[in-house]
């Protein structure tokens, strides 16, 4: 069982159905507060599986891609055992995040996905076709309709982003993992004393940057620290969660950087908020902007959003998937 509240309802998620109980003391469970003595290390390999020892209830990981492109993997441990992960990577990255939860301890209790793009969602599909004994107890998402599926049938490298969700998806239908599907965004899961709060949902009535733009951005935080996950979102959905309730929500910590720092939600986005550092996960060709001609001579904006970020929002600290493993307790 895991605690959610959605509006100040108190919900029992059990067995697929959802209960709703009234409730007026959730024992501490919305605390929102956040501060400051939160200590941040970078490995190359994610070996400590121990507890937060600042006082915090949760570490996490940012994990590389086997690959070496863009991906999405972070991995929570909270102080009373359980375990969530949010995305997860490639079809490729699935061994390495499955040594990542053996080590502690074969389950995860919360597995949330941004969106159907196989860099975000390929390893869980994996996971869930050959579990190779990780239980999964719970996946959050929030489901594409098939008319945004086909917004992307289309093949680019070899790939059609369209194929890729619609086998997501089937192999989430069947599997017997209980599944929430998010259809307004407010809802909040508590793990211990760590909390998820669902920023963003699907966007059906956004047609440019279809699926990049149905990211489900994501609050996480207890007493000590806060991080906000947006996932890809583009200018669209990032204007659109800006001026909805939620964007109070956005001032955190730790910032994740829209669609791997590369013309995402864009620089204005990022000025009205308030954030002390930065979750790139991102490889270092795109980090540097260079597809062989050299620093920044390609297409992207990361160099840009680097830049800006530095030299006009004051934020320096930077963790970078390309890196190896960030753990920040």
């Amino acid at each position: 069982m895991i605690k959610v509240i959605v509006n100040n309802i108190f919900l029992i998620l059990l067995a697929g159905l959802i209960i709703p109980f009234s409730c007026s003391n959730h024992g501490g469970n919305l605390r929102l507060s956040t501060g400051e003595g939160h200590d941040t290390t970078i490995s190359n390999l994610p070996s400590d599986t121990g507890e937060s020892q600042n006082g915090s209830d949760f570490i996490l990981w940012q994990l590389p891609c086997v690959i070496k492109n863009v991906h999405m993997s972070y991995v929570f441990k909270i102080n009373n055992g359980q375990v969530a992960v949010l995305d997860g990577g490639w079809g490729a990255d699935a061994k390495l995040i499955r040594d990542k939860l053996v080590a502690l301890g074969d389950t995860v209790d919360a597995w949330f996905v941004s969106h159907p793009h196989e860099d975000h969602m390929g390893a869980l599909n994996a996971v869930l076709e050959d579990p190779e004994g990780i239980r999964i107890k719970h996946i959050y998402y929030s489901r594409l309709t098939d008319d945004q599926i086909q917004a992307e049938n289309h093949t680019i490298s070899g790939q059609n982003n369209a194929d890729s969700a619609f086998e997501y998806y089937h192999t989430l239908d069947t599997s017997s993992v209980l599944k929430t599907n998010f259809r307004q965004p407010g809802a909040i899961i508590t793990l211990g004393q760590t909390h998820f709060k669902i920023l963003s949902v699907s966007n059906p009535e956004i047609i440019t940057n279809v699926y990049n733009n149905s990211s489900m951005a994501i609050r996480v935080w207890d007493d000590k620290k806060s991080f906000v996950f947006l996932g890809d979102l583009g200018i669209e959905g990032g204007d659109k969660l800006l001026n909805s309730p939620y964007k109070d929500d956005l001032n955190c910590d730790y910032l994740q950087m829209a669609h791997h720092g590369n013309h995402g939600v864009g620089s204005s986005f990022y000025r009205r908020l308030k954030f002390s550092a930065c979750l790139w996960p991102t490889p270092e060709w795109l980090w540097n902007n260079n597809v062989g001609g050299g620093y920044n001579t390609g297409p992207y904006s990361t160099v840009l959003l680097r830049n800006f970020l530095r030299d006009t929002m004051g934020v320096t600290r930077n963790y970078v998937q390309w890196q190896g493993v960030s753990e920040i307790r």
